[in-house]
């Protein structure tokens, strides 16, 4: 069964939110991070882990 990876939700009555791992595998796919149900599980599963602590858009010199 697949599953949210924040709530564990059954994903097939979704259209789950896939998010991918920047970097390509050697065979040339990216790589499956997680699957959620909906944006509030992402947003929720990005709070919870910490997932934007030291990320910045642009630093100021």
């Amino acid at each position: 069964m697949n599953t949210c990876t924040y709530c564990d939700s059954d994903l097939s009555s979704y259209d789950p939110v896939s998010v991918e791992r920047g970097s390509i595998d050697t065979d040339g796919e990216r790589r499956r991070e997680g699957q959620f149900c909906n944006y509030a599980c992402l947003s929720a599963h990005i709070d919870e882990e910490g997932l934007t602590e030291g990320a910045c858009c642009r630093i100021e010199l």
